[in-house]
């Protein structure tokens, strides 16, 4: 969400390459589709690498030969040996500090040993000897800063990772009665998360769903996103009333604000835009919706597409100003094959080059008519966060969460335990 306020992946897969059913990342650029129960791993891979084999060492070695055979194959009188300060540059580039001091060695050998076979008028001599060596040993230094450097972005990564697996947790397949498809596509691609959030939380009165956005962005989001997810797993499941739960999520958002303000931080006045969902056990084909200033919900299914009825309320944060009460409890009727859709206004306010908006419902509409199997969770948010990237040409200008849920075919009363 912008900090003016304005409208604006969990399961298999990781942010580096997209999977079917999985979290990715930045395939047509950053994304992430998750379906329940996949692991999330992150393989890093040096350059030039084929499946887990690097031949970073083939681009320098070629350049050292091809230097070789130049200068062996030209007059006397245009000498081109002492290019071969060129390979461990380039291989600083590509290889380790091991390898690149490899090159260094050789560049320096082919040097002494090819200049020496020459007879000694045409030779370079000591000059451009010193300008290899002294380049070999400062390509040796440059790589082994440069792997400092990956060093540390990685440890970030790995940071940035541990906080987006707190916050924003794997949810198992069918998941409290639940089939279910997130996109997580991260404004910032170093960041890897923001302020959007969503979750599924099971409970003896039938699974709960929360998406939501807080207002600006950095760490203060992520708290504020991370303290609404705690309040929601454990009220979600303590609760019998979805309206409860809506007020604990309210006075959650209150007390952050409060806590900031104490903090002094500038964030004292954040708010966040969520949905919250029930889906009753005794009521199979209907689902309960609280929407706190949230794009409503989408209906997908092999009949079409239409939209739930916008929420009347503020968002959570800013229920004091409209008086005392909660955006009301609102039903809708599901029938079976229908998925419910989940965005942030990433998604809502993409746009082209010509500044028009991403037509979600009209896109869906013409892709369920083609093929209704469209409105499965995998493939709707699949077709989603690919429409999305391909609009704004893959500038996101916001976090970005695509979530589809809808309820199991075939199943039982649900079994959730305490909330983890």
């Amino acid at each position: 969400m912008r900090e003016d306020g304005g409208a604006h992946r969990d399961g298999r897969g990781r942010r580096y390459g997209v999977r079917p059913r999985g979290f990715s990342g930045r395939a047509d650029l950053p994304g992430a589709v998750l379906r329940g129960g996949g692991r999330d791993v992150a393989r890093r891979r040096g350059p030039l690498s084929v499946r887990g084999r690097s031949y970073a060492w083939v681009p320098p070695f070629v350049l050292l030969v091809a230097i070789v055979l130049l200068d062996w194959n030209t007059s006397g009188a245009f000498r081109v040996l002492s290019w071969t300060v060129l390979v461990p540059g380039f291989a600083a580039a590509v290889c380790g500090v091991w390898g690149t001091a490899v090159f260094a060695g050789l560049a320096i050998g082919a040097y002494v040993l090819f200049d020496s076979a020459w007879p000694h008028q045409y030779r370079i001599g000591l000059p451009d000897f010193i300008l290899v060596a002294v380049g070999s040993a400062l390509a040796v230094l440059a790589c082994a800063v440069r792997q400092r450097g990956e060093r540390q972005r990685r440890h970030m990564e790995d940071v940035a990772e541990t906080t987006r697996r707190t916050v924003l947790r794997q949810v198992p397949a069918s998941w409290g009665g639940l089939d279910h498809a997130a996109v997580y596509l991260a404004a910032d691609a170093a960041a890897r998360i923001g302020g959007d959030f969503y979750d599924i939380q099971p409970s003896p009165a039938g699974p709960r769903v929360l998406v939501g956005d807080v207002q600006g962005k950095g760490l203060g989001a992520v708290e504020a996103a991370a303290a609404l997810l705690g309040t929601f797993r454990e009220a979600g499941y303590r609760e019998a009333d979805l309206a409860t739960v809506a007020e604990c999520l309210e006075l959650r958002m209150l007390r952050h604000r409060e806590h900031a303000r104490a903090l002094g931080r500038k964030e004292s006045d954040r708010f966040a835009t969520a949905l919250l969902l029930g889906f009753p056990d005794d009521e199979p084909d209907i689902v309960k919706v609280v929407n706190f200033g949230h794009e409503p919900p989408l209906v997908v299914g092999p009949a079409g597409v239409r939209q739930l009825p916008d929420g009347d309320g503020l968002p959570l944060g800013l229920g004091d100003l409209a008086g005392p009460g909660l955006p009301p409890v609102r039903r809708a009727r599901i029938v079976p094959g229908e998925t419910l859709l989940l965005c942030t206004d990433g998604v809502t306010e993409a746009r082209d080059g010509t500044g028009a908006f991403y037509p979600l419902a009209a896109e869906l509409a013409r892709a369920v008519a083609v093929d209704p199997r469209t409105a499965e969770p995998d493939r709707l948010v699949d077709y989603v966060r690919r429409g999305t990237l391909r609009h704004c040409g893959g500038r996101l200008g916001d976090d970005t969460t695509i979530f589809a849920v809808r309820r199991t075919v075939a199943r039982g009363p649900a079994v959730g335990g305490p909330p983890t």
